[in-house]
């Protein structure tokens, strides 16, 4: 059926129709500034053949055709220039996996695959008489309005929506216009959005657009970060290094080792987010099922709910106000803020390392550092991983910190805040990208590394006031405190001091031969080891 009379524009409105306006705005998703698209990496729920509303495994290749309409749009230059947001213009080539799910685009037709899910369970539900089952004819019609969803059908509901003046709405009424040509859905196209809040259609909407955008596009870049630290620390296992705390010379350790402590911190990060439970919600309009019951009473609601719910592989959450009380999403959030805290830690120990020499940065062809100092290699993709990790955390925290309160049974605080989903976790994907480049650049310096610890033998006063505790000598600590403590140590003093000390001559031959060089402890081995420890397999997973 057409929508209501009142809702149809004015002819003086097709001058301004979604595709004549929106076209510079949709530009905003396009080729000038993008790289080619890699295919996404993921399984998801995608629209079911047949009446069933059980969701199947698929590789959402609906995802992938949105970033080909997308790429085909005129005038992407322009838009790249004009984007407010700089993830949809300059660094758009780097998040734009992100925008089926997250975008506009995403969340409308994440509503209407909820919408004909829904009509396709009620025709289920025997109770609803006046619902009967779809033919496999209409069942067919009905997913392939969300199977072959493009653009121009998300500016169809745009158009709608400048009459209705709620996105909700507009979707229901686009349904009911694009099922007005076959009679079997026709008479029965007012129950979609059968006892339907709009808040059972987005909080479904938003937990799939969260799902399958966290698995299918971040966890895949996160797991690539911790592949790339894992390799950083077995092929650099054996270098030596001088430590740093306080930013003072201390114990050795080797730079594999320093990349093993990151790749176990995020990959124990990783483990966590199995843990997170996308929820969903389809009670009505404050969570009691209140008009259900008085249109069908016979029917065991809250049943039906839940087995709608978990048919789109959400977990039903039955203890509600109007919203879904984004619980899950604070917590799922919190976890990408630890994950990007560590990797600023990571982030900012590379830039000292660089910083000191300890890792050479390979120059790419045709690159400038400086506009005025032609020698410069600067550290930028970690500089630009670091920028983006606050500005990231800065919205997820804000996100995080908004989305539980509602006053009373909900205010509308949460729908400006839930559309801003994406842009925290742009500004994730963002830094792990650029991470990934920086690692990419950098290679050992093993001569700096060397020439540093050739001049600081005062870190083996450690080493040599331990073994003299065992040997029982009197104040080993005080003694060599007073050698070394704002002394110039050489190779030459430490070893006269070791002369005289009254211990066993196989230690003392032993201390002998210890240098700064080789007193690194099993940093080595735990380099090397920290392939076993790191699990990729059952983290960075969201069932």
């Amino acid at each position: 059926m057409s929508a209501p009379p009142s809702l149809k524009p004015p002819a003086t409105a097709a001058a301004a129709s979604p595709r004549a306006v929106a076209a510079p705005r949709a530009t905003a998703l396009r080729s000038a500034c993008a790289r080619p698209t890699r295919r996404l990496q993921f399984s998801a729920s995608a629209a079911v053949a047949g009446a069933s509303t059980e969701m199947t495994d698929d590789n959402l290749g609906w995802a992938e055709r949105s970033l080909e309409e997308l790429g085909s749009l005129p005038d992407n230059d322009t838009f790249c220039l004009m984007a407010l947001s700089p993830l949809d213009g300059r660094y758009d080539r780097f998040i734009k996996d992100l925008m089926p799910f997250f975008s506009e685009f995403g969340l409308i037709r994440y509503r209407v695959l909820i919408e004909v899910k829904w009509l396709l369970k009620i025709s289920q539900i025997p109770e609803i008489t006046e619902v009967p089952p779809f033919s496999e004819e209409a069942q067919l019609f009905l997913n392939g309005i969300v199977q072959n969803f493009g653009i121009d059908d998300a500016k169809e509901v745009k158009k709608i929506e400048k009459i209705t003046n709620h996105d909700v709405k507009a979707v229901e009424y686009f349904l009911k216009q694009r099922c007005s040509s076959n009679p079997e859905i026709a008479k029965v196209s007012e129950f979609f959005h059968f006892a339907c809040t709009s808040e059972d259609i987005n909080n479904l909407s938003h937990a799939l657009a969260l799902k399958e955008g966290v698995n299918g596009v971040m966890f895949p870049a996160m797991i690539d970060i911790c592949k790339a630290m894992c390799s950083l620390a077995t092929q650099n296992s054996a270098y030596p290094m001088l430590s740093r705390t306080h930013g003072q010379p201390a114990s050795p350790t080797t730079v594999g080792k320093e990349m093993a402590n990151f790749a176990a911190r995020l990959s124990d990060i990783g483990k966590s987010f199995s843990e997170v439970k996308i929820l969903g919600k389809f009670a009505g309009a404050v969570g009691n099922y209140n008009a259900h019951v008085v249109a069908y009473p016979e029917v065991d609601w809250p049943k039906v709910a839940e087995e709608f719910v978990t048919s789109l592989g959400l977990q039903f959450n039955p203890y509600v106000t109007q919203i879904e009380p984004h619980d899950y999403i604070s917590k799922l959030f919190n976890l990408f803020i630890q994950f990007n805290n560590v990797l600023t830690d990571f982030d900012r120990d590379m830039w000292s390392y660089i910083s000191l020499g300890y890792f050479k940065q390979i120059p790419k062809a045709g690159e400038v550092g400086s506009s005025t100092m032609p020698h410069k290699i600067n550290p930028i993709d970690f500089e630009n991983s670091d920028g983006n990790l606050h500005l990231a955390n800065g919205i997820l925290s804000a996100i995080s910190i908004k989305l539980p309160i509602s006053r009373l049974q909900r205010d509308l605080t949460d729908s400006t805040v839930l559309r801003n989903l994406g842009v925290g976790l742009g500004h994730s994907l963002l830094a792990y990208k650029a991470t990934i480049r920086g690692i990419s650049k950098v290679q050992v310096n093993e001569s700096r590394l060397a020439e540093d610890l050739e001049k600081t033998w005062e870190v083996l006063a450690e080493p040599i006031q331990t073994v003299m505790r065992r040997y029982g000598i009197p104040e080993p600590y005080e003694k060599l405190k007073e050698l070394t403590r704002g002394q110039a140590v050489t190779k030459d003093s430490m070893q006269q001091f070791v002369d005289g000390l009254d211990i066993p001559e196989e230690v003392r031959s032993k201390l002998a031969k210890l240098t700064p060089h080789s007193y690194t402890g099993l940093a080595e081995d735990l380099a090397k080891d920290i392939e076993k420890l790191v699990d990729l397999e059952s983290g960075f997973k969201i069932k």
